[in-house]
């Protein structure tokens, strides 16, 4: 891709807002992000009416009720995503949106989006899987929650049946993420097993993570944002704010920068110090034409305009073919 893809995840972080998915755009696009992603689900697709809420996400919410209350609160209708994808193009930032039904795959089919993004929930997920790879389109697949195994069974369905170029994140799906369960290792055994691109799906607080994913290899980072974090909802708690969604974004561009293409020569940015801060050969003391050069009367000194002292055996044993003072550099 040539450089590291930034994912800004404003997931739900919506509330159900249409006005509010829209300023998440705005901030994405501001802080520098590729993508802005939302979620897609009809809530009776995606969960039964009795399906309870995760222990991160009653303690997030303070509320204990069904899945399906939370998500029927959360989760905007198809049409609304015809006017945020209008208007994530018309600030020039790409939208996506992960399905979490078969029936929200098929209307986002319809879209004009760059990949498909699986969430982790749906890795084991036959039928699903199936569908996104009968598109043919490229996949992104979140693997919170799965061992290699369950990886590579998700992977072989998805090229089975006709899916585009697959890639693969590391994600855990707690929320927020304890650092010692983040595992950024598994992303690099992933790559070695699997042969594909991966990538980072970070549910941690704060920034380090993804920048460090990026150090390791990432080609694609994922990051959920909110406009505040104290707002009401599932996800604001593990999520960044603007500011540090931007943060985020510079300090990967930098490290991306920084990584480099890997072929260990002299930059152009310290080529001008190579005479200022490498050593010549100079006298060690006033030297008469025809003295023998010894250890005695030579020694090594900056700048290095002068003969390597990688040639010091070369000019140990040599006559001065002229007088040389102290510190002045030595020719042969």
């Amino acid at each position: 891709m040539g450089k590291v893809l930034i994912i800004a995840e404003a997931g739900v972080n919506h509330n159900g807002s249409i006005e509010l998915a829209k300023r998440l755009a705005d901030e994405a696009k501001l802080a520098g992000a590729d993508i802005v992603k939302f979620q897609t689900a009809k809530p009776e697709n995606l969960v039964s009416k009795s399906a309870r809420m995760a222990e991160y996400q009653k303690e997030n919410t303070g509320k204990d009720e069904s899945q399906y209350a939370m998500l029927k609160r959360l989760m905007l209708p198809f049409e609304a995503y015809d006017e945020i994808f209008n208007y994530c193009k018309s600030i020039g930032i790409m939208p996506l949106s992960t399905p979490f039904d078969i029936e929200s795959i098929n209307y986002l089919d319809k879209k004009d989006m760059p990949f498909w993004k699986v969430p982790s929930g749906e890795i084991t997920n036959l039928p699903y899987l199936i569908a996104i790879a009968r598109t043919g389109k490229r996949v992104v697949m979140s693997t919170g929650m799965a061992n290699l195994d369950e990886v590579k069974a998700a992977v072989d369905v998805l090229k089975k049946y006709g899916s585009g170029d697959v890639t693969v994140l590391q994600c855990n799906t707690q929320y927020p993420t304890p650092y010692s369960d983040v595992n950024l290792n598994a992303m690099i055994t992933m790559k070695n097993e699997l042969g594909l691109p991966v990538g980072y799906s970070d549910h941690t607080k704060g920034i380090e993570i993804p920048i460090a994913a990026v150090a390791m290899g990432a080609t694609i980072i994922e990051k959920h944002f909110t406009l505040d974090r104290n707002m009401e909802g599932p996800d604001h708690k593990a999520s960044l704010e603007p500011d540090e969604l931007a943060l985020m974004v510079k300090s990967i561009r930098n490290v991306e920068a920084a990584l480099g293409d890997g072929i260990k020569e002299t930059s152009d940015s310290e080529r001008g110090n190579i005479a200022i801060v490498r050593k010549s050969i100079v006298a060690k003391c006033d030297i008469k034409r025809g003295d023998i050069f010894t250890e005695e009367n030579i020694t090594t000194k900056r700048p290095g305009t002068g003969i390597s002292p990688m040639k010091w055996f070369e000019v140990l044993g040599k006559k001065a073919i002229r007088d040389f003072n102290e510190d002045e550099l030595i020719e042969l």
